[in-house]
């Protein structure tokens, strides 16, 4: 199959890249490498540095003719766009209609589509949210994300286009850029090994639900052979707050640093935790990767990194 995965010089997707190379797979990476990284580029996959927001897709997608798409590339910095919202309406809105328009025009048949769990449900009504869960999202980015899925239902339904919207919990692990303000446990785990003091938002009691990254591959793996067009979750179901993970990460680093709090970021909500039951029985999905031994492999990633 010819798949062409967007933003695959990126964290999550370069490791779905490597995993679609491994299964044989023609792979086409586009990435405009504002944060993406060339070091994370799969040598066997052909790189086009494009920004998905350009005229030229089209001309890409006529000369390679994919199967599928696999749609990585995002902003994705909720704290960004609650700062600039039309910088994330652009990349994550408008980048996302025109790689549907490129798609239909050149008979692209499916998408997989990178959604957030974490973000478009809001604050919860109920712990953990399955896909049925209302749908109030605090941030652009949010919002972004669930239009985003709005036009693939569009697109599916006046084009025939089938996709499979992946809504992501909270992803960590080898190769995330604990520079900026997204990823808290690359940012964290990245100071406390340089025995720099990572600042906590506000009280700490914020929860989220943090999938491995060999997971959250595994579920774009499964998705490759699933034939419908349904929103869903890739979770733990296990909440965790970010006063244990600094904990955690402090004994793992050997920082022994104490806590500190800052004031909270506007557009956080307190409470994010999603219901995988719908993964298990579509995709046959299950994480696999407990926190302990995830947070284990990121330190040491990170740790390997600072040694380089």
């Amino acid at each position: 199959m010819k798949i062409l995965v967007t933003g695959g010089a990126g964290f999550i997707g370069s490791h779905v890249t490597d995993a679609y190379v491994k299964l044989g797979h023609e792979v086409v990476v586009v990435d405009n490498l504002r944060t993406g990284s060339k070091d994370n580029l799969n040598p066997n996959a052909k790189f086009v540095e494009m920004d998905i927001q350009d005229k030229q897709i089209f001309d890409l997608f006529e000369q390679e003719k994919f199967d599928l798409i696999n749609h990585h590339a995002a902003q994705m910095d909720i704290r960004l766009s609650v700062k600039d919202p039309t910088f994330d309406a652009r990349n994550n809105i408008v980048g996302t209609i025109n790689l549907l328009e490129a798609a239909v025009r050149t008979g692209v048949k499916r998408a997989i589509f990178i959604s957030s769990g974490g973000a478009i449900y809001g604050e919860q009504d109920y712990f953990p949210a399955d896909e049925e869960h209302p749908t109030r999202p605090l941030s652009p980015y949010g919002i972004a994300k669930l239009t985003g899925e709005k036009y693939l239902f569009y697109y599916f339904k006046t084009y025939g286009l089938q996709y499979t919207a992946l809504r992501y919990a909270n992803i960590y692990g080898p190769r995330q850029n604990p520079r900026g303000e997204a990823g808290v446990i690359a940012i964290f785990a990245s100071k406390l090994l340089q025995k720099e003091q990572p600042v906590i938002n506000g009280d700490g009691k914020q929860t989220r639900d943090y999938v491995f990254v060999s997971d959250v591959v595994a579920a774009n793996v499964k998705a490759l052979d699933f034939h419908g067009c349904e929103a869903i979750n890739i979770g733990t179901g296990i909440e965790t707050d970010v006063n244990e993970l600094f904990q955690r990460l402090n004994r793992l680093t050997g920082a022994n640093m104490e806590e500190k709090h800052g004031p909270a970021k506007p557009g956080e909500q307190m409470r994010s935790v999603l219901n995988n039951a719908k993964a298990k029985s579509l995709l046959g999905w299950s994480p696999q990767v407990n926190l302990e031994e995830g947070l284990n492999q990121t330190v040491e990633f990170f740790r390997n990194q600072a040694a380089n």
